[in-house]
């Protein structure tokens, strides 16, 4: 019998249900700190927040005059037309306050059944690239997809850190979600590189180290990048008038790039008088600093138009993290609305005896309504733009999230509620703005209800072989199906007991807990030969993959050249996580043998389904 939680006024669940479906009581002196944390709104919120409504929907309001996005007017009287425009529009009800109103198709594009690659950019190296994978070297993979029949690529999330010297490593903990990180520039492409020396031949020698130093990349990248921008930077009256369209976001984030440059990555550090985006100081320091300013705002026209051209013809599936970094960009413009003194993690499980804690600061709900659901709307269309596909990282969070009160263990939290379906409404307005695919990553403990409302709105389940019990081809159809993630062991890494030695090199869990873990994996891969080759075993698993009836048939570049590394193993702190190359250049990727068998396995999988899925 399903047991539903207790949740209070503040959108705290009392209890919660563990994989092994044991329900924990929240401890009093959480639920206390949380409360704390998300403090009391307004009296007047419900009468002012948002209304996200479908065509035809009944409203909270008996009759409002609706101003809709093109300044044209429409009068309400209870409920929406049929035919009423979708959009962000503003409903002003007699005597009652402004408030917006979201019209949503309610489901989310789909794409027709198709297969494609994932692929971790950074260690997509070629002999062009500066030391670590970029724009260019995506356009190369692209193009070798398309000529393989591929309808998709899948990359790990591209957003922008501090411009700093010391680089983060990791693409979940990015400084903001709604840029892109200029580390992935192929600087000879950018407009102007012409015009200066850009030092080719030590870009390229960067290469040559074992792993991705992205310390030394960005150092080289950056100071070659400056020399362009002081060279020819305003040259291009395109550069102007794409800065004047982005508006405030950008303005924001190139501000916070030229203090960071100044002050350090994390806003709580800076003179108090700079912590406040709109303030005084920041004015005067945006008036003495143009420039500096300038350049961040240029360095994203370049990606831009790098994008634009390495995702020209194919859709380009975006991943959007769950979280921000606390002193980043984004939490410096929303640091009203993102909770102060909590972040965001995943209660103890089967994989993590202690919880996890993942370092980002969480919206608080009541908050995120009061402004109109902005700081989600932008993060969602951003992550969106110009690529046709978003791939949201932990998807149970837009109903729920693990809140970790500071100075607790990641098992001291708490589940905090979301408006769920309003966030979901939200995603499906922009996904069909954008004729953009929508995927939500709802791997391990997925509560009840979580997959049939992502089924309702047209969000893709995510369906690995290493998780299902079931064989492929009994797998949903609206779902992306693979084998394996950037967190999870690959197929030759687990064949070969490689990922099971590095486990234990790093102390990742006893030798029983790996030992059943990895006995677990191998008891999915179904008629291989115990004394198979590695190569065998990776094309055997593709195999089974593309029996998977799924919209979607996913295989990673780590699968597909046998390599036994998996990019990233949480909880090895000391291991180079997010910093290993591909032990095959992208330049040969066309003309390695496994790859091209696995890539013939999932096209011929994807050309033997229906393809019958409505893609509106």
């Amino acid at each position: 019998m399903t047991r539903t939680p207790t949740t209070d006024q503040w959108g705290i669940d009392a209890s919660w249900l563990d994989a092994l479906d044991e329900e924990h009581t929240v401890a009093q002196a959480t639920i206390d700190r949380l409360r704390e944390v998300i403090g009391t709104p307004p009296g007047d919120l419900e009468d002012r927040a948002p209304i996200v409504a479908l065509p035809g929907d009944a409203l909270e309001v008996d009759e409002a005059e609706v101003t809709l996005e093109d300044g044209s007017t429409r009068h309400v009287d209870g409920e929406l037309d049929d035919d009423f425009p979708l959009g962000y529009h503003w409903l002003q009800a007699p005597g009652g306050p402004r408030r917006r109103l979201i019209v949503t198709p309610g489901r989310c594009w789909l794409p027709e059944r198709t297969w494609g690659w994932a692929v971790q950019l950074y260690a997509a190296r070629s002999r062009g690239s500066w030391g670590i994978g970029d724009l260019a070297d995506l356009r190369a993979v692209r193009e070798m997809a398309a000529a393989q029949g591929a309808g998709f690529v899948l990359i790990n999330p591209l957003h922008a850190v501090a411009p700093t010297p010391e680089q983060e490593a990791s693409p979940y903990l990015p400084a903001t979600r709604r840029f892109r990180n200029p580390i992935y520039l192929r600087v000879t492409e950018v407009p102007g590189a012409s015009a200066v020396d850009v030092e080719d031949d030590a870009g390229r020698a960067l290469s040559d180290a074992e792993l991705i130093d992205r310390d030394a990349v960005w150092a080289h990248k950056r100071a070659v990048l400056r020399r362009v921008f002081d060279a020819t930077g305003r040259d291009d009256p395109a550069f102007p008038d794409w800065w004047w369209h982005q508006g405030q976001p950008l303005q924001d984030w190139a501000t916070w790039c030229a203090v960071a440059d100044e002050h350090g990555p994390d806003w709580h550090t800076w003179p108090e008088e700079l912590r406040d985006p709109r303030g005084e100081a920041v004015g005067r320091f945006v008036a003495g600093h143009e420039r500096e300013i300038a350049f961040h705002a240029w360095l994203q026209w370049c990606l831009h138009l790098q994008l634009e051209a390495a995702t020209e013809g194919m859709t380009v599936i975006q991943d959007l993290p769950i979280g921000v970094a606390g002193g980043g960009a984004d939490a410096w413009t929303w640091q009203d609305v993102l909770a102060q003194g909590v972040s965001v993690g995943a209660p103890p499980d089967a994989f993590n005896s202690q919880g996890q804690d993942w370092g980002s600061p969480p919206l608080v709900p009541w908050r995120l309504r009061a402004a109109d659901y902005e700081p989600f709307v932008q993060s969602i269309r951003a992550t969106m733009a110009g690529a046709g596909g978003l791939r949201i990282d932990h998807v149970m969070g837009l109903f729920r999230l693990w809140w970790v009160p500071a100075g607790g263990s990641a098992a001291e939290g708490a589940y905090v509620r979301y408006p769920a379906e309003d966030l979901l409404g939200i995603v499906a307005l922009e996904s069909h703005r954008a004729q953009a695919l929508v995927v939500g990553e709802d791997l391990g403990t997925v509560e009840d209800g979580v997959r049939e409302a992502m089924a309702e709105h047209g969000v893709l389940s995510y369906r690995l072989l290493w998780f299902e019990d079931d064989e492929p081809a009994q797998w949903p159809a609206e779902a992306m199906a693979a084998i394996t993630t950037h967190d999870l062991p690959t197929v030759a890494g687990l064949w070969t007991g490689a990922d099971l030695a590095e486990q234990r090199r790093y102390g990742t869990g006893t030798d029983e807990e790996l030992e059943r873990g990895r006995s677990e994996l191998l008891g999915r891969m179904r008629g291989v030969k115990k004394k198979a080759k590695p190569e065998t075993a990776v094309r055997k698993a593709h195999e089974a993959l593309a029996t998977a009836p799924s919209l979607l048939l996913s295989a990673t570049l780590e699968d597909a050249v046998a390599d036994v590394r998996r990019p990233n193993m949480p909880g090895a702190s000391d291991r180079p996580n997010w910093s290993l190359p591909l032990p095959v250049l992208v330049d040969d990727l066309p003309e390695h043998e496994l790859l091209q068998t696995v890539a013939r396995a999932l096209a011929d999988g994807a050309a033997a389904g229906t393809g019958d899925a409505a893609t509106g």
